[in-house]
């Protein structure tokens, strides 16, 4: 019985020292983000546009079009993903076949991004001819969200219990109308926290729209979903490597990760919410 409870505190104390290392990290690098860009930080910044060269003004293009941007991913990808969760879940049979696409499924989540940005520019870009664009952008960046939605939606609804669905079906509902009015309001909290959290990984990623129509400076906001448009992911990739002023522009760097930095923060908090919200009414 002692050297169970001694492995137990040896235990505690390795994943306790574990997460204070990570957390200690994750506060280095925000202290260092935030201490560098806040000073930069202004109304001005964020509402309005870059001048001269993007030594001075503001990132509200970037800023509109990321939003645009995961507005198109969240069209594309939500509807479709939650459809195959349920699919998957509620209709398809266990067999070869499903295991087969839930593996596929899976490995499609390991894929590097800047793979996806290449397949985008392949088939949206070129073979569609949508052009380099806003749409092929948001349809790249729903293909790679796709996977997450997916197992995130599965998983939720899994976590309903099976004798919910047998009560309804036993009243004379059908399956369509099980999944409409039973379980899928049972499993909405989880599959909008799983959602909120793969649009706001989504929402950080370069590679997919470096190759699909991101640009680095626009004279204007791009408001039309063929047009090229600005993103705070590739806005700060510039400024911190490819810029002509680099350490002048330095500090506006800083200030753009503080703004995407937050804009995460956002999304995530808003996560967060809806499952302490449903948590709380259960």
């Amino acid at each position: 019985m002692e050297k169970k409870r001694i492995i137990g505190l040896f235990s505690g104390l390795v994943l306790g020292g574990s997460t204070l290392i990570v957390v200690l990290f994750l506060g280095i690098i925000l202290w260092d983000i935030f201490s560098k860009g806040f000073p930069s930080l202004s109304w001005n910044f964020v509402s309005s546009f870059p001048t001269n060269g993007m030594t001075q003004g503001g990132i509200l293009p970037a800023i509109i079009g990321t939003v645009l941007l995961t507005f198109i991913t969240t069209l594309f990808s939500v509807p479709f993903g939650v459809a195959c969760a349920i699919y998957l879940n509620e209709y398809a049979r266990p067999n070869t076949l499903t295991n087969v696409i839930r593996a596929s499924i899976r490995n499609l989540a390991g894929v590097p991004s800047i793979i996806y940005g290449l397949f985008g520019l392949a088939l949206f870009v070129q073979a569609l001819n949508f052009g380099t664009s806003i749409l092929s952008a948001g349809l790249t960046l729903g293909l790679l969200s796709l996977p997450y939605i997916i197992t995130t939606t599965e998983e939720a609804l899994k976590r309903i219990p099976n004798s919910l669905r047998e009560a309804a079906l036993a009243l004379g509902v059908t399956q369509f109308e099980t999944i409409k009015d039973v379980v899928l309001p049972k499993a909405l909290p989880g599959i909008l926290t799983g959602v909120i959290l793969t649009l706001s990984r989504a929402a950080g990623e370069t590679a997919p729209i470096l190759f699909t129509g991101v640009a680095f400076f626009i004279n204007g906001i791009s408001a039309s979903p063929n047009q090229e448009f600005m993103a705070l992911p590739y806005h700060l990739y510039m400024l911190s490597t490819q810029h002509n002023e680099i350490e002048q522009v330095r500090p506006l760097a800083y200030a753009t990760a503080s703004v995407l930095i937050l804009l995460v923060f956002l999304l995530n908090i808003i996560a967060f919410y809806v499952r302490f919200k449903n948590r709380t009414q259960d």
